[in-house]
């Protein structure tokens, strides 16, 4: 069976309360800090579609690094073009980002990742 991967930032703290659930249960963890190793825009689109979710609910929209890039979340961009822009600029991530198999869950809160355990 495959691990379960958790896209992690160690300074978040949702992030790090959603990986001591994850170790609390016995999860067999690939844990990736996103911050230093992000996925690529291809990875970004399967996990869109994993999570069910339009990928601007993934993107952090209050992040000053989206302000300086003149986004907005109304803008009408494809799915390819927002997973470029959170592969190239890991900080407007959503964190913590949970997949096990073919499931997805964003972990906010992180009980909602025990959904896909």
């Amino acid at each position: 069976m495959s691990k379960t991967k958790i896209y992690h930032n160690p300074r978040c703290s949702k992030s790090r309360q959603t990986l001591a659930l994850l170790e609390e249960k016995g999860e067999d963890l690939e844990v990736i800090e996103y911050l230093k190793n992000p996925p690529s825009p291809q990875a970004l689109e399967k996990i869109f579609k994993q999570l069910n979710k339009a990928p601007i609910e993934m993107i952090r929209v209050k992040e000053e690094r989206f302000k300086e890039m003149g986004l907005n979340p109304k803008d009408q961009k494809t799915l390819h073009q927002w997973a470029k822009i959170l592969s190239e600029n890991p900080v407007l991530m959503e964190r913590p980002l949970v997949i096990k198999g073919k499931k997805a869950a964003l972990g906010r809160p992180p009980e909602a990742v025990l959904e896909i355990l």
